[in-house]
Order: C-alpha cells, then sequence, then structure tokens
C-alpha cells in the first residue's frame, strides 16, 4: 500500500502506552460527547472569552460574561477539562484556553469540519449500520427521500446548505491557484469540460485567468440552475455554458459539440463507486484524441505530507457512505489509478500538495495499438 513518509511513521506501528491506549478507547466511547461540548464551548463564546482574557476566568466571571447557569458552564468546563479545550489553576480557580482550544476556535479547517459534521452528519449517522450493510446512503433519509445527497441540495434548509457548501468550498478553493497554473498555464488550453461543476467557482477562475477560454460545465439540471444564478453578471459568464447530464446514466455521453483540450474533474469522482467512475472516465475517454488531457483533482488520502490531513480524509469517506450516496468514498491512489487504467486511458503524471493536500492526475488517452 502506497503511503506518504507521515503516514508510514503515523500507521505502520503503535506509538501509544497501555494506558495511553485505553485512553484513546474511552475518547472515542465518549465521542459524541465530546463533540457537543466542544461545539458549545464555541457557540456560548466560553473559548472566545478564554482566548481573549490571557490571565484566565472563573467559573462565576464565566456565567456573569455568558447569561448562562452556574450549572451549565460547570458541566462544560469540567468535560473541556477532560477533553483538552481548557486548562486550569488549581490554586486560583482561574481557567484558561488550550493549544486545542485555541485551533478548535480559530483554525478554518477545523472550523468547516465541525460545522459540517453538526448541521449535515450528526443526526444521519445514527444510521451508519444500515448504510454501510445496505450500500445507500440512510442518513440521508433525515434530510429527505433524494437517492443522493446531490439531488436534494438545493432543497436542503438553508444552515445545511451553508454548511455543505463551506466545507466543500474551503477545501477546493485553496487548491485553485496551483490549479490554474497547472492547467491553463502549462497546457494552455483553449477549451475545458468541466465535469460536476457544481456552482461555477472553478469555471469562474478560469475564465478570470483567461480571456480566451471557453468553459462548458457539465451538471445535473439543478445544479446548472444554481451555477447560472451564482455566475450571473459577473466577468466572463458568457463563456461559462451548461450542458445538463446525468453522469450516472451510462447511456448520457459527454458533449461533442466541439473539441475539448482539457476535462476537468475537481473533487468529482469522490462521489461515485469505482465502477461508477469507470463508466464516467469510459465516455470521457470517447470524446479525447491525442492532443485531449483529462486532469483529475482530489484529495488522495495516501499521498498527504501531514497526518492529520489524511485522518479528514478518511473520515469523509463516512460521510459518503452514510449521507452522500452510500457507495463512494475519498479514493487512494491505487484505486483511482485502477478505475483510469480499466477506462482506457493512463496516469501521465501526479501534481502532489496543491492547497489542503489535492493532487492532480493528468492523463491521456490510450490509442488503438497500446489497448
Amino acid at each position: 500500500m502506497h503511503l506518504s513518509l507521515a503516514l508510514q511513521e503515523a500507521y505502520t506501528r503503535e506509538h501509544l502506552s497501555a494506558r495511553q491506549a485505553q485512553r484513546q478507547a474511552q475518547f472515542i466511547a465518549w465521542g459524541p460527547m465530546v463533540f457537543q461540548v466542544s461545539r458549545l464551548m464555541i457557540k456560548f463564546g466560553i473559548l472566545d472569552l478564554l482566548r481573549d482574557n490571557i490571565d484566565g476566568l472563573t467559573q462565576a466571571e464565566i456565567v456573569k460574561a455568558t447569561g448562562l447557569s452556574d450549572y451549565a458552564v460547570k458541566v462544560l468546563l469540567e468535560a473541556s477539562l477532560s477533553i483538552g479545550t481548557v486548562l486550569v489553576d488549581s490554586d486560583t480557580d482561574r481557567f484558561t484556553i488550550s493549544k486545542t482550544g485555541y485551533f478548535l476556535l480559530t483554525d478554518a479547517s477545523t472550523r468547516a469540519n465541525l460545522d459540517f459534521n453538526h448541521d449535515v452528519n450528526y443526526e444521519g449517522l445514527f444510521r451508519l449500520e444500515e448504510s454501510l450493510r445496505e450500500g445507500r446512503p440512510a442518513g440521508l433519509e433525515h434530510f429527505g427521500p433524494w437517492p443522493t445527497v446531490y439531488e436534494g441540495l438545493s432543497e436542503l434548509p438553508p444552515q445545511v446548505q451553508r454548511s455543505w457548501f463551506g466545507f466543500d468550498h474551503f477545501y477546493s478553493d485553496g487548491s485553485f491557484p496551483q490549479a490554474l497554473r497547472i492547467v491553463l498555464d502549462e497546457m494552455q488550453p483553449r477549451t475545458l469540460l468541466d465535469v460536476g461543476g457544481n456552482t461555477g467557482r472553478w469555471a469562474l477562475q478560469c475564465v478570470a485567468h483567461s480571456p480566451s477560454i471557453e468553459v462548458t460545465i457539465v451538471d445535473l439540471p439543478q445544479q446548472l440552475a444554481m451555477m447560472r444564478t451564482q455566475t450571473q453578471g459577473l466577468p466572463g459568464a458568457d463563456r461559462i455554458h451548461g450542458y445538463g447530464m446525468n453522469l450516472l446514466d451510462p447511456k448520457a455521453d459527454f458533449p461533442t459539440d466541439r473539441h475539448y483540450d482539457v476535462i476537468w474533474m475537481s473533487q468529482f469522482l469522490d462521489c461515485f463507486s469505482p465502477e461508477q467512475i469507470v463508466s464516467i472516465l469510459s465516455r470521457a475517454a470517447r470524446i479525447m484524441d491525442a492532443d485531449s488531457r483529462l486532469c483529475i483533482m482530489e484529495t488522495l488520502w495516501d499521498r498527504q505530507k501531514y497526518e492529520t490531513a489524511a485522518l479528514c480524509l478518511t473520515m469523509t469517506s463516512v460521510y459518503f457512505a452514510d449521507i452522500a450516496n452510500g457507495n463512494s468514498k475519498m479514493y487512494h491512489t491505487d484505486d483511482l489509478r485502477a478505475c483510469v487504467e480499466q477506462a482506457g486511458l493512463q496516469v501521465e503524471t501526479i501534481h502532489d500538495n496543491l492547497g489542503l493536500g489535492h493532487s492532480i492526475m493528468v492523463c491521456r488517452v490510450l490509442s488503438h495499438h497500446e489497448l
């Protein structure tokens, strides 16, 4: 199994003593309480108060500042001591924020993950076992009757939409500047097919970066409607086109109205099972020639520079299993490469460490004598 150097260190040998391992096991067992207490320490402003008061605050001072009851503050503070987000001076009974509490409060990735897990995943995760046994997103039924979350995105409650898109955009947007240099500056395409283009954020980046490129977004009709709303009146929007298509339909073909120099799939293939990925890539390969390139940008969990990123990615696979669709995940390089090759394509190169851990697989179509 391919693993980055950081993951080799983290995942191939035991690091904890027996007592530390037992404590970690208890931390897992109390995980739901750990999550909700920590979320409320942020929501009620307690971690903000502790960060802004370097000498710490007493329980009574926190009660006065928040308007919460003495009981509520005591429960949260004592639990947070065990969680590790606050510290206490045993002589003065003054509470201060810990390093972990500071990151929980201020780290943008952590906050996006926290909101995503509370608003999108938390209640539905009660049905994870059902999802895994049946291969369907049983947890999604908490929100509606759709077969996947993507059909229901436009109908989710506003706060859930904000957390879903906040999570999605946070991880993709940081990679766009480097991706633009690789895809547009180095490859210099005149036409780009953005498969699964969602609300058009990448397409807008492309038309802003290149004054002549034409971008066609392929997505579900309801997603294209959201895209047109998001891009309307913005510079370059007249060079962004839509092509409605159900990518899960094996009979649905990609557009052939023009030659596409680059076919772009960003944070897209992780939304599908390996069999579905092969179907999508095979149909993409049919509209490619020797001059075309398929660029797949994904957060491949095995290529992460830091283990914390791999943790976020393997946990995101649980969301896919229970909420998104019941059959996809954040992929390992070997698994995605196998799909590429099964579709009649070949990985030419992989660009790593873009943004918050993205990689771009650049693929070409195999000629008849190479198949």
